[in-house]
């Protein structure tokens, strides 16, 4: 087989400083903080935030039509946030995927939950369409 090239070691080598180093101590700790951020953060009564201390945040939104309007507004808005419908998730559990990053601002994640929290009451007056 063929080895990798020297300069794809020297990359790994220094993404590995980066990792080991206080750059990526605060990385970690600035996502960490986004994350808490979005889980403390007021969203509506329309949604079902999941438990998780991840990076990935789920959003439980129900149907794929409501999934779907929901990704089209906030894209409206700027804002990309994928939906993510059966197969890929039980039926009925169509959710929206918040990826948070070291490199997003709270002001970003503030944006979205204010987003979201507007467009949920909308959401309360949509007649639900099935699919």
């Amino acid at each position: 087989s063929t080895a990798s090239s020297p300069a794809l070691a020297q990359a790994l080598l220094a993404s590995m400083d980066i990792i080991e180093g206080a750059e990526g101590r605060q990385r970690r700790a600035h996502l960490q903080a986004l994350v808490a951020q979005w889980q403390h953060s007021s969203l509506g009564d329309c949604w079902q935030r999941l438990a998780s201390a991840t990076a990935i945040q789920p959003l439980i939104v129900g149907s794929n039509a409501a999934v779907m309007r929901l990704a089209a507004s906030l894209r409206a808005r700027g804002l990309w946030v994928p939906a993510i419908r059966p197969p890929t998730v039980p039926a009925g559990t169509a959710r929206l995927r918040v990826t948070l990053t070291s490199a997003h601002t709270h002001e970003q994640v503030q944006t979205l939950t204010v987003a979201l929290a507007q467009l949920s009451q909308i959401e309360t007056t949509q007649p639900e369409t099935g699919a």
